[in-house]
């Protein structure tokens, strides 16, 4: 029905660079062809599902080729963009971004804000955030800026207190004050809504929320703020290719009414417009 081609990887360690570098070789000049399609790499749910809906309704009308590649993990759509392989991704936050490049060596850079995807907690035993009993098991996404994102959360609603400062970079090791003596099992992110039934609680990435079914407005013990959030979803490329016609055609309509109506009328209250 639409032109997307799925990509089902594992988490990606130490040697991920180099693996989605070699993995993704087969379309190297997909970033520099600007007469070709705009291939982005995309996370399934929202990511691919708002780009298909620019896709199918707007895309043709504004001149562009687009075609959505989608990922399953948070490693090769960074990858495939550094080596040529994409033109584009459409998965991620600015920290996160920020993180992956500093580690990685990658030179990726933010385009356009897009969406929010408000992280939450969520329980199989318990109704409430306070009713967590004492030395419940929390799981937490494990890359860096998720896990510090789901910690400050917690810490936003006095179930743990954290150092000054740490911000997203938030391990529990940073933790100064658990009066419920929680314990902490660190996950891939896409795992973490699988382990509801074998843990008290987990706090979940809104795009993996909805994957499993969760209803973040309505499910969540506890959800994370729109307002002043610096974790919106973005549009990336390799830097020099911010000028690409088709990336900027792409972030204009990313941005447009009719996706933000999109936005709102298919997630109500799951993924936020950021614009």
């Amino acid at each position: 029905m639409r032109n997307t081609a799925k990509i089902t990887t594992a988490v990606l360690a130490a040697g991920a660079l180099t693996l989605g570098l070699s993995a993704c070789g087969s379309d190297k000049d997909a970033a520099s062809d600007t007469s070709g399609p705009l291939i982005v790499a995309a996370s399934p749910t929202p990511h691919a599902e708002i780009l298909n809906y620019v896709k199918d309704n707007l895309a043709k009308d504004a001149g562009l080729d687009l075609e959505v590649k989608e990922f399953t993990d948070y490693v090769t759509p960074n990858t495939a963009t550094e080596d040529g392989s994409v033109g584009a991704n459409y998965f991620q936050t600015q920290p996160y971004l920020d993180d992956f490049n500093k580690k990685n060596g990658t030179h990726i850079v933010s385009v356009v804000d897009v969406h929010l995807e408000p992280l939450g907690l969520y329980s199989h035993k318990a109704g409430k955030a306070d009713g967590l009993k004492s030395g419940a098991t929390v799981a937490v996404p494990n890359d860096t800026v998720n896990e510090g994102r789901a910690l400050q959360l917690l810490a936003a609603n006095g179930l743990i207190t954290l150092k000054d400062g740490v911000g997203t970079s938030a391990t529990p090791s940073d933790i100064t004050g658990n009066p419920k003596n929680l314990k902490f099992k660190e996950l891939e992110a896409a795992q973490t809504p699988r382990s509801l039934d074998d843990v008290d609680a987990a706090v979940v990435n809104g795009n993996y929320a909805i994957e499993a079914d969760l209803k973040p407005a309505k499910d969540s013990l506890l959800l994370e703020s729109a307002k002043g959030n610096p974790n919106s979803n973005l549009l990336a490329v390799k830097e020099g290719q911010e000028d690409d016609p088709r990336v900027k055609k792409l972030a204009e309509l990313l941005n447009s009414p009719q996706v933000k109506k999109f936005i709102e009328d298919k997630y109500a209250g799951a993924v936020l417009p950021s614009f």
